[in-house]
């Protein structure tokens, strides 16, 4: 246990009972002797966050502040607290932290030591330092001595806000100071708001230091030919980028400097729901390592063995483990320049094709739009897919003005060359309901055979809506995969459907019409 020179008194914590920087093993020990979770049979921390099972986007606020007052893209994204109801919170979240047995983990963000950024995560939970110790970068024994933190989080899941003192919604509170270097999380254990948090303040740090922050996965090959993944979540990115041919970088964020691209983390956050062997056998691995966290998984109490194909606490359930559980990783969390830049999507309407290839403008607009659709049936009422429109594909974590981002992953494709494709992870043959997921077998195919360049060699056709270039044959695929109005019966109903899409496009492009060229604007699909 390595503790910082500089203590938690600063935040009046100073006579808390202090567990400083302590190993996995330890800390595992601590979340089952306080009741946090239990251990499944073959390892892994078992822990339920109920009732938040996800992320609170709307309990989430930036104070406002002269720092950061004209740079912030307020709005829905980006809520405004005064900084009196933030002072409010902080108060009472330090309050409530005294004199409690507390967990100080000092971790880093960012693998480039020139962007790296110092974090301390004081928490109530045990389990909340092990997440911390997996998904960040590990400081020297040396280094931990002499830690001083650019970022603090006050960490208290058990603690709900209280809307009218603190200016919340709920009892849940997520808020990012920028002149405090604070981050005060109260009121939800969900992990995922840690990482997130920590995400969102380097969306505005690094753009300014000229570094493109990004909500992908990226891996390399054999020859050095990096690759990175967009997309929100389900539609691939963790599983894609865990490649047994290619070395995994990170499967989440990452930054893009004049030297290369870089993981932001130190850790993965897979999801996990009808995670088999089968399909995603190095991910499927890390849930029989010592130190994985589970979240929310179902478990039969009598054998301690996992359910993973149950949903009955959410749909989104996770793992949390180190990045090198996954043993064909690159130990420096650093690679070169990407050559290919790959938008992906879950379309359930089926409308978009399995893999095309777009022009610089086409992958400017995609990028902007964000878009996948969530499914009929995951929530009460939707009976019918559901477009979802998240800009630069991480909205809920972009500081600035999305067109910012743009710009910069714009230049960066123009200085390297970097070939961009849409990939379709979702239906064929129809829309959900209808037809069937694309097979995961197919997709990898495709991508491989983009970064590999055979689908540079191949014949393109362009699609009648949307104007991206379809191969029209791929290794190991099938033809009729490849061009989707053909998977469909009948091809009047695609037209249909495609037309609804492509004017869902178009009415969430609007808010960007004024801030692009025109040619970004005209290279959306055809209403």
């Amino acid at each position: 246990m390595t503790r910082s020179s500089l203590g938690i008194g600063v935040h009046g914590l100073g006579d808390s009972r202090q567990h400083w920087n302590l190993a996995p093993a330890a800390l595992v020990e601590a979340a089952v002797r306080k009741g946090e979770g239990i251990l499944t049979s073959n390892g892994p921390l078992l822990v339920d966050t109920s009732p938040h099972t996800g992320r609170s986007p709307k309990d989430r606020f930036v104070v406002h502040g002269l720092e950061t007052g004209q740079d912030i893209w307020w709005g829905s994204v980006n809520t405004s607290l005064p900084a009196g109801k933030f002072e409010a919170l902080k108060l009472d979240v330090e309050a409530y932290l005294a004199g409690r047995e507390l967990f100080v983990q000092d971790v880093y963000a960012c693998a480039d030591a020139d962007y790296r950024l110092r974090v301390r995560l004081i928490s109530e939970g045990a389990w909340h330092n092990l997440f911390a110790h997996n998904m960040f970068i590990q400081p020297t024994d040396g280094e931990l001595a002499e830690f001083v933190p650019e970022f603090t989080i006050l960490h208290a899941p058990w603690m709900e806000t209280v809307p009218a003192r603190h200016g919340t919604r709920s009892g849940v509170g997520i808020v990012l100071d920028f002149e405090q270097r604070l981050v005060v999380i109260a009121g939800t254990r969900y992990a995922g708001e840690i990482k997130k948090a920590i995400f969102s303040v380097l969306n505005y740090l690094l753009p300014k230091s000229g570094v493109l922050s990004m909500h992908c996965s990226a891996n390399v090959g054999q020859d050095g030919d990096t690759a990175v993944f967009f997309g929100l979540s389900g539609t691939g990115k963790t599983t894609l980028s865990a490649d047994p041919r290619r070395s995994l970088i990170g499967d989440d964020e990452h930054g893009w400097s004049d030297g290369g691209v870089f993981n932001l983390e130190g850790g993965c956050y897979a999801k996990v729901i009808r995670l088999s062997d089968d399909a995603e056998p190095e991910i499927y691995g890390t849930l029989s390592k010592y130190g994985t966290i589970l979240e929310n998984v179902v478990m039969n109490t009598d054998t301690n063995e996992l359910d993973l194909d149950s949903d009955e606490i959410t749909e989104n359930t996770r793992a949390s483990y180190p990045l090198h559980f996954i043993a064909n990783h690159v130990p420096s969390s650093i690679a070169g320049h990407p050559h290919n830049v790959i938008f992906l999507t879950a379309d359930a309407f089926g409308v978009l094709p399995p893999i095309s290839r777009l022009s610089p403008e086409q992958a400017m607009y995609h990028f902007l739009s964000g878009y996948t659709a969530k499914l009929a049936g995951t929530e009460r009422g939707v009976t019918v897919p559901q477009a979802t429109f998240s800009a630069c594909f991480g909205a809920p974590f972009m500081m600035l003005h999305p067109t910012v981002y743009a710009e910069m992953l714009g230049e960066k494709m123009r200085q390297h060359d970097v070939t961009a494709w849409l990939v379709n992870t979702g239906w064929s043959g129809g829309p959900y309901g209808v037809g069937s997921r694309i097979k995961i077998g197919y997709t990898r195919a495709m991508v491989n055979a983009a970064l590999d360049g055979s689908l540079e060699k191949v014949r393109m056709a362009r699609h009648p809506h949307f104007g991206v270039h379809m191969p029209v044959e791929c290794p190991e695929v099938p033809r009729e995969v490849l061009n989707p109005r053909e998977s469909w019966n009948d091809k009047n109903a695609y037209d249909l459907q495609a037309k609804e899409l492509a004017d869902l496009f178009a009415a969430n492009f609007e808010q960007f019409s004024d801030w692009v060229p025109h040619e970004i604007v005209e290279a959306g699909p055809r209403v």
